[in-house]
């Protein structure tokens, strides 16, 4: 079973009852790490063998695959449950204008419009640091209609009706969406290798703490604060980068859409689906609202959104730990391990 809280050594314990090893990886997720790691590397020769519609498809799971990793780092993890992260979705499509006006080619401006947001989450954080519970909940969506309402009052950015991004219009739409498919699946991996690395750190298991019992963890020397700061910087700056990738693949916002709710209904969603507090779980949930979405959404309609509404009832009701959380549960399973596990020998009498 996986340790409540990860230890800081590998070397065996004795036990009354023999020894027990400490350990991270097992032969699964050895083999698992190594598939992920050459799925990854298939996926990007994917623009030289499908069309550019598979790999606008492929672009917008890589979004949703962000976003849900995000949000799941921020509530699953760090108890920080957010229904306004779509206001740093906003800010990183937005933000791209910013320096594409002044020259910075569209990609790279998709990089420095998520590191800008991020530097506006620390300030962020000073206010909707000071509410809890329901009220940060709430609290982040007034935030999130406060960078709308400053995006919509200004006219270089288009004010409510939106803007294109002219820079590139003239590019080759084959050419254009392999290079955003390119950039998507690179800032999708980079995004979640820095959550992984982030949980297996001595702060992984500090948030965990901070999630249960936050006056408890201050008690034994955590820095409450700076480790809340430091996952709600870096699901801003995951969250910008989703929106900047929306516009580089769309060419053209508008407020309404971009900073819509919609956003964190998708996020709450796909963690809900695939099983909120485990690194798999959004990923899962990405794919199966992913699969959805394609399949029913262009001819669903409302019925659509009410069918997953009612799924989500249903899971909540039935598996409150979502498709990976109760895998994992039933077969103590972990494909990418963030804790440690205790194996105990068998002791035969």
């Amino acid at each position: 079973m996986t340790a409540a809280s990860p230890v800081t050594t590998t070397s065996p314990m004795t036990l009354a009852t023999g020894t027990a090893t400490i350990h991270r990886w097992t032969p699964v997720s050895r083999t698992a790490s190594g598939a992920l790691a050459a799925l990854l590397l298939a996926l990007g020769f994917a623009p030289f063998v499908f069309t550019p519609e598979a790999t606008a498809k492929l672009t917008t799971l890589f979004v949703l695959v962000i976003v849900a990793a995000m949000w799941n780092a921020l509530a699953g993890y760090a108890g920080l449950v957010s229904v306004g992260q779509q206001g740093f979705i906003g800010l990183g499509a937005y933000g791209v204008f910013l320096f594409v006006d002044r020259g910075v080619s569209p990609f790279l401006a998709v990089v420095l419009a998520a590191l800008l947001a991020g530097a506006v989450a620390v300030p962020t954080s000073l206010l909707a640091f000071r509410l809890t519970g329901g009220q940060f909940a709430i609290g982040m969506w007034a935030i999130a209609e406060f960078f709308r309402l400053v995006v919509v009052n200004t006219p270089s950015l288009g004010g409510g009706s939106g803007r294109s991004l002219t820079d590139l219009s003239a590019t080759d739409p084959a050419v254009r969406q392999a290079q955003v498919y390119w950039l998507a699946l690179a800032l999708m991996s980079a995004l979640l290798l820095a959550v992984f690395m982030l949980l297996r750190s001595r702060l992984g298991a500090s948030l965990e703490a901070i999630r249960d019992d936050p006056v408890g963890a201050a008690s034994v020397g955590v820095r409450v604060t700076s480790a809340k700061r430091l996952v709600f910087v870096l699901a801003a700056v995951g969250g910008a980068a989703a929106g900047g990738l929306t516009l580089a693949s769309t060419l053209r916002v508008q407020p309404d859409s971009i900073f819509g709710v919609h956003w964190s209904a998708y996020m709450i969603f796909m963690v809900v689906i695939g099983g909120l507090g485990t690194f798999e779980g959004p990923i899962i949930g990405a794919i199966v609202f992913f699969l959805v979405q394609d399949w029913f959404g262009d001819n669903g309609g409302t019925w659509y959104l009410i069918g997953l509404g009612a799924l989500a009832i249903g899971m909540t009701l039935w598996m409150p730990h979502g498709l990976w959380g109760t895998v994992a549960r039933r077969r103590d399973l972990e494909l990418l391990p963030v804790g440690y596990r205790v194996k105990t020998p068998v002791v035969r009498p």
